[in-house]
């Protein structure tokens, strides 16, 4: 198996220029699938602080590097939307965010706001002893009891030292979202109606905006937010 990855074939939502050079650095196994951003992408293609693979590692070796709370100990560990990225001796602290275009950004967040990341519930499941096991957009799972209230499409804040539920965001009509993929990624609004389609196809929702405009996307495409993801764009 090979290391590199041809710039031109990297998912549409890697922050990389795909006609600068021919490779790229391979996302290793880990969370988002085929969508994660190797983090020495992130660290060098991004940031800007580190210049090579070498410098990389050794950030990660000193933890100046956390990822949702956790220091990774492989600079292709993928990096993919709502993760959390801190620099401890920068102080800084960054949400991977999508921008328009559907490539991930990263969005500078406060201290509070980096102790726990998002979620969108990808998939409901009964385990063993009969409690209920969420799979969340990222790969992570989450173990609550039985006849909790969740649903897939809902969206869970997960504190990142505790790995505790500590919010739920309901997927309704009028509820905030975000579009994450499609002609529309990065855009924020409400959701005004679900139409739910017979068969196979994509249920369809309609989100309106505070300027008057709106869009029309896949369900698979929103993820329900709150207010404080619009604040952060607004700083």
């Amino acid at each position: 198996m090979t290391r590199h990855q041809k710039r031109l074939s990297v998912p549409k939502s890697w922050p990389v220029e795909r006609k600068t050079a021919t490779w790229t650095v391979k996302a290793g196994a880990g969370p988002h699938g085929e969508a994660g951003v190797p983090l020495l992408i992130v660290l060098r293609d991004v940031l800007g602080y580190v210049d090579s693979r070498k410098e990389a590692n050794y950030a990660l070796n000193e933890n100046g590097v956390l990822v949702n709370g956790d220091a990774p100990s492989d600079v292709e560990r993928p990096i993919g939307m709502f993760d959390i990225l801190s620099f401890v001796e920068r102080e800084e602290q960054y949400r991977v965010f999508p921008d328009e275009g559907g490539r991930l950004s990263l969005t500078p967040i406060d201290a509070d706001a980096a102790g726990s990341r998002l979620g969108k519930i990808v998939r409901k499941t009964q385990v063993s002893g009969g409690d209920i096991q969420l799979t969340l957009h990222d790969g992570a799972n989450v173990r609550v009891d039985a006849g909790t209230e969740y649903d897939t499409g809902d969206s869970l804040v997960i504190d990142n030292e505790t790995k505790d539920i500590v919010a739920h965001f309901v997927y309704e009509e009028g509820a905030l979202v975000t579009a994450v993929a499609g002609s529309h990624a990065g855009e924020i609004g409400e959701i005004d109606t679900i139409t739910v389609t017979p068969g196979s196809g994509d249920n369809v929702v309609t989100v309106t905006q505070d300027d008057g405009d709106g869009f029309e996307t896949i369900e698979d495409y929103v993820v329900v937010i709150d207010e404080n993801f619009t604040e952060d764009d607004d700083e």
